[in-house]
């Protein structure tokens, strides 16, 4: 038995039961990984540490396995690099959760009509969501991603609402209050899907942890709950929420969202329900490398049984602004070799999911860049408004065009290719053929969403993420 490996980012103070040490040596995972064999957690361990019988992340070790896990991406989906044209438009920022990685969510009672005080926060009516989007499509996005707080007001429709409303003592026991109370009513579920479906846009919404909420107080399945938000609309779930799925890192940063378990069947439900789903892990705060590995096999395991998942998502930890940080829970997040080989090692321990993201949002344009050598394939979307990592400190900003892709892509000498949500449908980009714009897209005729980084039909519209 080899002794745990200490972290890069070393998060002392937790007991944690489970911890980086294998019977497994690094050359035979390594082996394993270039010669394409399903690999173990011990496997997946001493790779993402490059080696549990060493302190620290060896160099050269780790350059082996960024080497294998892009030959690995060659194989697997070929030299083209995707990306999508899309908006972020979430609804509300009202949130009770009160997890301590985020800085998105604003404390519900501060939206009640009587709060005197200010904030920062939002919360968007049906009408204009419906706003956005339509907005939106007039620059030739197709995809709308829609990930919001949990408000105490939001029920799945109006049957949900009297069911909530019975309870004895709705606030404490189910996390609801009427839209009365609120200064902005944030309508149904059902009925803010309604508003962003519009002419044939994909719609990204409804993560596990909004599909509780909107079961919360009864005994509808996740299923159930699918089967009605995708006739509403959606098209697709998000499978974020997710963070770390070990129980034992969720009590320390989210002891308030629903469990590993919990997430799981909420996406299997999404899946039953006919909807593609998205995976993804937020790491680089209080985990080690065995609790990464852990949630990857969760993964591998789901998408064997179901085979829904379409893309792995790899968010790393962006502290500033977060409860964690300003508690001294933690004094930063994943460094670049940890980035580095959590994307590699993802894309060799999900050797059932075929493609895996790099974000220009959480790393920057250099950084996302080298990642498309590490393993990844995808470069996320434009992303007309992007929150979540903004307020939380992230500095890389909230908009790409198709200029930007194609030359960025293009640098790297790798094909830029336009892809809808799902990939099934794809476009390559001609880098001698401007200008660059959509053209999968409803409203789509190839013209630039942005003119670079000013507008060419106007300032895209508000979207808050």
């Amino acid at each position: 038995m080899r002794e745990p490996a200490v972290p890069a980012n070393d998060r002392s103070g937790f007991d944690f039961d489970v911890v980086p040490e294998t019977d497994q040596s690094f050359e035979n995972a390594l082996a394993k990984a270039r010669a394409g064999d399903r690999l173990t957690v011990d496997d997946g361990i001493e790779l993402l540490t490059t080696g549990t019988d060493e302190a620290g992340i060896d160099p050269v070790r780790k350059e082996q396995v960024l080497e294998a896990a892009d030959r690995r991406r060659a194989e697997v989906v070929g030299e083209d690099v995707t990306f999508v044209a899309n908006l972020n438009n979430n609804v509300t920022t009202a949130c009770n959760t009160g997890c301590l990685f985020c800085n998105f969510k604003d404390t519900a009672h501060r939206f009640e009509a009587d709060h005197d005080g200010e904030h920062a926060g939002f919360t968007k009516t049906p009408a204009e969501s419906r706003a956005v989007v339509e907005d939106a499509l007039e620059m030739g996005i197709y995809e709308v991603t829609s990930v919001s707080g949990l408000h105490p007001a939001f029920a799945l429709n109006a049957e949900h609402h009297e069911i909530l409303a019975a309870h004895d003592d709705p606030a404490s026991e189910v996390d609801y209050r009427p839209p009365a109370v609120y200064e902005t009513d944030p309508g149904t579920y059902l009925e803010q899907l309604r508003a962003m479906s519009v002419d044939g846009v994909h719609l990204h919404s409804m993560t596990p942890e909004e599909a509780d909420h909107a079961r919360r107080g009864t005994e509808w399945s996740y299923e159930e709950v699918y089967r009605e938000l995708r006739a509403a609309g959606l098209d697709s779930a998000p499978g974020t929420a997710a963070e770390i799925l070990v129980e034992e890192v969720r009590d320390v940063i989210c002891p308030g969202k629903i469990s590993t378990g919990e997430w799981v069947a909420a996406m299997e439900g999404a899946i039953d329900a006919g909807l593609d789903v998205t995976s993804t892990m937020m790491y680089g705060h209080v985990e080690n490398e065995a609790h990464r590995v852990r949630h990857l096999k969760v993964l591998r395991d789901l998408q064997d049984r179901t085979g829904g998942i379409t893309e792995f998502v790899p968010l790393s930890f962006v502290h500033e602004n977060t409860p964690l940080y300003e508690r001294g829970v933690v004094d930063g997040g994943a460094s670049d070799a940890e980035d580095e080989l959590l994307v590699a090692v993802s894309r060799l321990f999900l050797d059932n999911v075929e493609n895996v993201q790099s974000s220009w949002v959480k790393f920057g344009d250099p950084k996302a860049l080298k990642l498309l050598n590490c393993g990844a394939n995808d470069f996320m979307g434009t992303i007309l408004s992007e929150e979540i990592t903004s307020r939380a400190g992230g500095s890389y900003g909230e908009f790409r065009s198709f200029e930007d892709y194609v030359e960025m892509i293009s640098a790297i000498g790798r094909p830029a290719v336009e892809r809808s949500t799902d990939y099934r449908t794809r476009r390559r980009i001609d880098p001698d053929d401007p200008p660059y714009g959509p053209r999968l897209g409803p409203r789509a005729d190839g013209t630039p969403v942005l003119d670079g980084r000013s507008a060419a039909r106007g300032d895209p519209a508000p979207a808050d993420d």
